[in-house]
């Protein structure tokens, strides 16, 4: 009958084996984590994908403390900026719970010298008297939203922009 012979383990070799178990854990956990991270990004829900409306890159800083945007410090209210997103300008409104801004061009039609947007005139004789929740293409005269961006039965709803709120400035980019 043939002799099997054991290795002896001494305790060094046992605490070796710990310990680089130990470290491949470790190693585990770090890139489970990392890529938790990685899958985890947002890009806050934003789908600027229209065909008829380009995307071209822009930051702008509005400054709520200059008289021209202290509208925006009011709850329910909007500002017109011109010549920014497409080159129509922007729509900046300010919801009650937060600031969206979206491009004035109408996002259902091809760029021409009717889709820039234009807040709702109340009144066809007193221009000043306006409804600063929403915007009206002059193509088509579809009427959109400031609060969602949608428009009933159009398919694409305004583009819409990020809003970062630092204090009294609004910077807003695509």
């Amino acid at each position: 009958m043939p002799i099997i012979s054991i290795p002896k383990l001494n305790k060094l070799n046992l605490f070796q084996q710990f310990f680089c178990n130990i470290l491949e854990m470790k190693k585990i956990i770090l890139l489970l984590t990392l890529s938790s991270f990685f899958f985890s990004c947002s890009d806050n829900g934003f789908n600027n994908k229209n065909p008829y409306l380009p995307n071209y890159t822009f930051t702008i800083d509005v400054n709520m403390d200059l008289p021209t945007y202290s509208n925006l410090l009011t709850p329910i209210n909007a500002i017109y900026y011109p010549n920014q997103g497409i080159g129509r300008g922007l729509f900046i409104f300010n919801t009650g719970s937060g600031y969206v801004a979206f491009d004035a061009t109408c996002p259902n039609q091809t760029l021409s010298s009717c889709s820039t947007m234009n807040f709702k005139k109340l009144d066809p004789v007193d221009l000043l008297k306006i409804d600063k929740t929403t915007v009206v293409c002059s193509c088509d005269g579809a009427e959109y939203s400031l609060f969602s961006g949608q428009s009933t039965g159009k398919q694409y709803p305004l583009k819409q922009y990020r809003v970062e709120v630092r204090g009294n400035v609004l910077r807003v980019s695509n």
